[in-house]
């Protein structure tokens, strides 16, 4: 039996519509006379939803009791004997209540699969399985009901399901996903605009790269080599040089032309390490592709054209941008350059732009090279030009009998030496001396055709030839050698002057330094190794690359001492003596950055206790006159009771005793501030964690707040799971932030106290009517002795904020501050649930799971 197939609606949020778009589907399908029932669709009271399950055959739910209440499933035997042509099954990432056939819906769709039947499904992109952490980091709700993306990427088809998020807001704001009383807290949570476009960005990418995925299936399967123009996929091929800026900045002009278009950037350095470039210019371009969507590449390849090419074969690009040529015109009688080689060699499938630039033509340095290496297209034509030079000028002398005399003979073989030293080296030189010489011999001295002389000036002459042709080659040789050595030198002086830059600067991090090293020498990984005396272990201060971690120095290919207990560690090859000097500068780098973190990180503790000694210092200072006020009015009072002048009425005891006890109250409020600020900066808050319900803390919160019943309005549903905090320090926060609503409240205006639970969390929101607080000092408020606008030096020294969001961080919560519709400003208490009472998957709202 043939398995079924799968298609399925990713959507990029809640409420984009894919269960409307399913139904849809079945009802199309339904007119062309396919036997298509609905298996599983929750429409969640949504009206246009419930219709669209009108005219379609519906398989009974299964009821599965579970803890004295009563659920509904998707009934999968029911199923199964129906054998429809296609099912209707939604929210595939559901989880089955226990007792079910199956603990996922994913594994009751997977039987029906089995059993032939097709299944058209629904999920949203925030319940794959790989998405989870970025998910929770942008929204801040972790998704407990997942599906593993191999079974969404193992679907026959795939069809997003999306919206912009100001329609799928205008969506929730008309009511057409939740009910009324859910809007303002959904809008404000889950759906804001910032969450919504990270869901669509990231709904669109894992699209996207199941496209890719589907598109090298084909290929590989087909055995496509050919490049397919699917999508703009740019190559920029960088040597280093200044120019490579001005190529980046092309590419990303070209790829903005086309949707969807992509710019690589690829450096190609030889297999045998150091390298000319600046690595300053080289980061700096690293930088510029990122800052513009691209991404940096770093290949080892000999031959930079073939591995160029290679590169973009392999990540099916469509383009390649190149700089014109900075070599002089007369260089090119050595061959054609990387451009005009790329070029020619690209075919039909690659298109190549060659981008004019400033340093075209100036010339450019020969690469870095380890003896004499000249380049093997270089030997070669010096070998050709020193042997077959001399002899094919022999013959063309001897067969036109042209008489020239034998010292223009020499000079004439001379000149191809010289050639074959300018192009080889100092090899073919010798061998076209030694030829040449053969041939002057054989050839034009008396008597022809042997090996003897009989005129001694002959003698003379080729002994001249010879030692001059040697001498030739060795200084021509030479002078290769020196010039190679101050490419080298220069590239050294130069890394060496970036590195000495970067220490002064304090710009670079171990990891970036560590990255460095293996690109510069051409490894597979670096590790900074140390130990605390001779006969300790070896700990791994930083590491970077993909090849096994090394956990001694004996272990690596490459060590470089640095002090008595540090070393600096690489693998991947061996490298030559003379690489060494500028590795001892990278490894005493690399010490110098490291102990720099770490006096960074004790510079960041100093610099806690001295934010502690001037927190200190303002409290002392904030609080003399708000400390003075209360204690000055108690003792006013006190001062007037035990007055024997003044016979005070029963009325007038009672207000100054009024007046003491409001004073006294006021101290206290404030010195308990100013102990739990002082507790929160130095760090000695230690939280004592236990499973409170909410409707038990925060009542007893507004015991403070004058006139609480008509003050402040509760909602705290008592379905609310439990959270997990400290309760003396929930219920501080709680008092504090409800103070500070009140205090800003218009007259008359009550304060909202609201609760409800959001997956594994809980949110308390505070909400007033007041004037509310501009975006830019939102974060603000809550800084130690802030008071925002005009609130008289008697509201408090504005620690009551600061405080209230300490004492969240330090429970695992956080507070922030949204402005309140309508006008105002609205305290979001953010807290964990109990794990044991955290909300099931199927009591989760809609918000979490659909």
């Amino acid at each position: 039996m043939a398995r079924g197939k799968l298609r399925i609606y990713l959507g990029a949020a809640p409420g984009v519509g894919k269960t409307y778009a399913m139904l849809s589907e079945a009802h199309r399908r339904t007119e062309r006379g396919t036997d298509c029932v609905v298996a599983f669709v929750e429409h969640h009271h949504r009206p246009r939803t419930e219709v669209m399950l009108h005219g379609l055959e519906q398989i009974p739910r299964r009821d599965v009791e579970y803890r004295d209440t009563t659920f509904t499933e998707m009934d999968v035997e029911a199923v199964l004997a129906r054998r429809p042509q296609v099912a209707l099954v939604d929210e595939l990432a559901h989880t089955n209540v226990p007792g079910s056939r199956n603990t996922k819906r994913w594994q009751d769709v997977g039987e029906l699969l089995d059993a032939g039947i097709d299944v058209v499904s629904t999920v949203n992109i925030q319940h794959l399985e790989s998405l989870g952490d970025v998910v929770e980091s942008i929204t801040g709700v972790r998704q407990k009901e997942t599906v593993p993306d191999e079974v969404v990427r193992r679907a026959d088809q795939i069809e997003l399901v999306d919206m912009s998020p100001q329609a799928l807001r205008r969506r929730m704001a008309h009511g057409n996903i939740y009910k009324p009383d859910k809007v303002d807290a959904a809008l404000s949570n889950y759906f804001r605009p910032g969450n919504l476009t990270a869901l669509r960005e990231l709904a669109l990418l894992w699209v996207a790269d199941r496209v890719d995925e589907y598109l090298q299936q084909y290929r590989s399967e087909h055995r496509v080599s050919k490049i397919w123009g699917s999508r703009e996929r740019i190559v920029v091929g960088l040597t280093g040089g200044p120019e490579g800026r001005t190529l980046i900045r092309r590419a990303a002009r070209l790829a903005e032309k086309g949707a969807g278009g992509e710019v690589l950037a690829v450096y190609i350095a030889r297999s045998d390490g150091l390298t000319s470039v600046s690595p300053k210019e080289l980061a700096v371009q690293r930088t510029l592709v990122e800052d513009l969507g691209g991404t940096f590449h770093h290949v080892i390849g000999d031959d930079i054209p073939e591995a160029l090419l290679a590169f973009a074969r392999g990540v099916n690009a469509t383009q390649i941008v190149l700089g014109v040529s900075r070599r002089k015109t007369w260089q090119n009688v050595f061959g054609p350059g990387v451009g005009a080689t790329v070029a020619r060699d690209s075919g039909p499938d690659l298109d190549v732009h060659l981008i004019t630039h400033d340093e075209a033509g100036k010339g450019r340095g020969l690469p870095v090279a380890r003896g004499a290496r000249l380049g093997r297209v270089r030997i070669i034509w010096g070998w050709l030009v020193g042997v077959a030079g001399p002899l094919l000028l022999a013959l063309t002398l001897t067969h036109t009998a042209a008489d020239l005399g034998l010292a223009n003979n020499v000079l004439l073989f001379l000149s191809l030496t010289v050639a074959a030293a300018l192009l080889g080296g100092q090899l073919p030189a010798l061998a076209s001396a030694a030829f040449s010489s053969a041939l002057l011999n054989w050839f034009f001295t008396e008597p022809l055709r042997t090996w003897t002389i009989s005129d001694p000036r002959n003698i003379v002459a080729i002994a001249v030839f010879f030692a001059v042709a040697v001498s030739v080659a060795s200084v021509v040789d030479l002078a290769a050698r020196r010039t190679q050595q101050a490419a080298r030198l220069r590239a050294e002086s130069e890394i060496l002057s970036f590195l000495a830059g970067s220490v002064l600067r304090g710009e670079t991090s171990l990891e970036a330094l560590l990255e460095r090293v293996r690109e510069t020498f051409a490894m597979e990984s670096v590790a900074l190794l140390e130990r605390e005396n001779d006969v300790a272990a070896w700990t791994c201060a930083g590491r970077v690359g993909s090849a096994r971690p090394v956990e001694r120095p004996e272990d690596a290919d490459v060590d470089m001492p640095v002090g008595d207990h540090m070393a600096l560690a690489l693998s991947g090859r061996v490298l030559p003596a003379e690489d060494r000097r500028v590795l001892a500068a990278f490894a005493a780098q690399a010490a110098v950055v490291l102990d720099r973190q770490r006096l960074q990180h004790e510079a960041d503790q100093a610099k806690e206790l001295a934010e502690g000694n001037r927190i200190r210092t303002a409290l002392l200072a904030a609080v003399s006159h708000d400390l003075r006020t209360p204690l000055a009015g108690i003792k006013a009072s006190v001062s007037s009771l035990r007055s024997d002048d003044v016979e005070w009425s029963e009325e007038d005891q009672a207000e100054l005793l009024a007046a003491i006890e409001e004073g006294a109250d006021r101290l206290d409020h404030l010195v308990g501030n100013l102990l739990d600020m002082s507790r929160l900066q130095t760090g000695t808050l230690n939280p004592l964690i236990r499973e409170v319900d909410l409707d038990e803390v925060v009542p007893m919160a507004l015991v403070g707040i004058p006139d609480p019943e008509s003050a402040v309005v509760l909602d705290i549903p008592e379905t609310l799971p439990m959270v997990a905090v400290d309760k003396g320090l929930l219920e501080r926060s709680v008092a504090n932030v409800v103070e500070n609503a009140a205090k800003y409240s218009p007259e008359g205006e009550s304060v909202t106290v609201s609760a409800s639970a959001l997956a594994d969390r809980v949110e308390i929101r505070v909400v007033d009517r007041g004037p509310g607080v501009p975006d830019e000092a939102k974060d603000r408020i809550f800084e130690p002795f802030q008071r925002y606008g005009d609130a008289p030096r008697g509201a408090g020294v504005g620690l009551g904020l600061a405080v209230a969001r300490g004492f969240a961080e330090a429970m695992g919560g956080t507070l922030n501050a949204e402005d309140t519709p309508g006008g105002g400003l609205t305290m979001v208490l953010t807290l964990a649930a109990a794990p044991s009472h955290a909300p099931s998957p199927t009591d989760l709202p809609a918000t979490a799971t659909q």
